[in-house]
């Protein structure tokens, strides 16, 4: 987790902007050359662009709410709603994927005239968007789940829509027609493959799951050994956005004492360590007569 986290959201607002206005308009484009020139696969595009238009406008909402200050009824500030665009982005990709699937599945059966040209040249362009606005998401990708959807859809997207390319100019000099569906199917494939780790791992997020990348065994092993520390339990590890690290933890020290170094050393180790910001922590005695109600592994 990076501790400026809040600026470096706002050095993509930019990104976002652009990446929003440069796909809208090109979704509108690839649309009507579609519908005229008949091809299945340019409006699958389209279809796909336009679920990428709808979570790059959601991913650039919750990068807005999780800088928002808490309020007293949200105390964490709103920066769960990055976690829930990320899981909302995948969600929209995949119910657009089924239903230019089945469409595509029709025209197989039933093949239509395409005009290869105009998909070679509409497609052409997509390409070039979508890799300018993928770029401009590259170097936030590993730290921002939010922003690792941005730039996985517009990357897949460029792909994607080269694919288009390919099958214009094999429709043009072959005749191919079948070969128009067949790639809006491939289209879909390649969403549902590159969607499906992004919707786990939001949907983990969404359920406290801890984090991939965060070894919670590791965790307790480092709390456990730590100076007085004769236990460990209680211990919660869950993202408080796609950024953000939390974890609570009850910590047995027999010998009583409040140790504020100690927990300004933790709070340090966990960040470094770990990646984990935002810690709290509970010290207990241990005491036959203060057992806690907690301390089960069951009990949460």
């Amino acid at each position: 987790m990076s501790r400026g986290h809040s600026h470096s959201l706002a050095n993509f607002d930019r990104a976002f902007i652009i990446g929003i206005l440069l796909n809208s308009g090109f979704v509108a484009i690839e649309a009507v050359f579609g519908f005229f020139a008949h091809s299945l696969a340019l409006l699958a595009d389209a279809g796909h662009n336009f679920g990428d238009v709808l979570g790059l406008v959601m991913a650039w909402t919750a990068s807005y709410l999780v800088r928002r200050a808490p309020t007293r009824r949200h105390t964490y500030g709103f920066r769960a709603s990055s976690i829930l665009a990320a899981l909302g982005n995948a969600i929209i990709l995949l119910v657009v994927t089924g239903a230019l699937s089945w469409e595509a599945i029709r025209r197989l059966i039933h093949p239509e005239p395409v005009m290869g040209t105009t998909m070679i040249w509409v497609a052409a362009v997509g390409v070039v968007i979508n890799s300018v606005t993928a770029l401009m998401f590259m170097s936030g990708r590993k730290r921002d789940l939010n922003l690792q959807g941005a730039f996985m859809h517009m990357a897949a997207d460029a792909a994607v829509t080269f694919g288009v390319v390919v099958a214009g100019i094999a429709i043009y000099f072959t005749q191919w027609l079948w070969l128009d569906p067949l790639i809006s199917l491939l289209i879909g494939v390649v969403i549902a493959v590159g969607t499906w780790g992004l919707l786990r791992e939001s949907l983990n997020l969404s359920l406290a799951a801890v984090p991939t990348g965060i070894d919670s065994a590791a965790v307790e092993n480092y709390l456990s050994k730590l100076p007085g520390v004769a236990k460990v339990h209680d211990l919660h590890i869950w993202a408080m956005s796609t950024t953000e690290i939390a974890l609570t933890a009850h910590l047995v020290k027999p010998d009583g004492k409040i140790d504020d170094p100690l927990l300004a050393r933790i709070q340090d180790q966990l960040h470094d360590r770990f990646g984990i910001g935002h810690m709290t922590i509970q010290l207990e005695c241990g005491g036959p007569d203060s057992l806690c109600a907690q301390e089960s592994a069951h009990v949460v």
